[in-house]
């Protein structure tokens, strides 16, 4: 882990197991349609942004009660106007949540994404993504049933 990957954490009303749900197979409802989901580790599963914007297929590597990450083993990140450098740099990194009950009755959900750094040339369009993705739509999703997917 390195401080300059990106990290968030935010608190939801939700219960960790409800935070599980969403990290495996409630993507549809605040990041974008999957081809599948995380039933157990090994699984992989594609994650696609239309053609315009490409797509990553992520590998469960851990599936806990309270932790889920994933590895990117294929990226076609696509940014009209970025460097093609933009299109492969999330292979190989990976993406982690940890959550656990709070102190306030909410549930802590710590994420990093490790290896998006700022070297990278996608990092600022990256780092916004998440912000709009695991910040604004999870905890929505996670707190009011209601959160804001990719639709394309």
């Amino acid at each position: 882990m390195s401080e300059d990957n990106y990290q968030r954490e935010i608190r939801v009303k939700a219960t960790p197991g409800d935070v599980y749900e969403a990290l495996t197979t409630g993507y549809a409802a605040w990041w974008t349609e999957p081809d599948g989901a995380f039933e157990k580790e090994g699984d992989v599963v594609r994650f696609g942004f239309s053609e315009r914007h490409g797509y990553w297929t992520f590998k469960a590597v851990t599936l806990s009660e309270d932790r889920i990450e994933l590895q990117c083993v294929e990226a076609k990140h696509i940014h009209p106007g970025g460097p093609a450098e933009f299109e492969r740099e999330w292979l190989g990194t990976h993406v982690r949540w940890e959550f656990q009950d709070g102190a306030d009755g909410k549930t802590v959900i710590r994420f990093e994404h490790d290896g998006l750094t700022p070297e990278l040339h996608c990092y600022e369009v990256c780092s916004e993504g998440w912000d709009m993705f695991f910040v604004d739509s999870l905890k929505s999703y996670l707190d009011t049933g209601d959160g804001k997917p990719f639709r394309a």
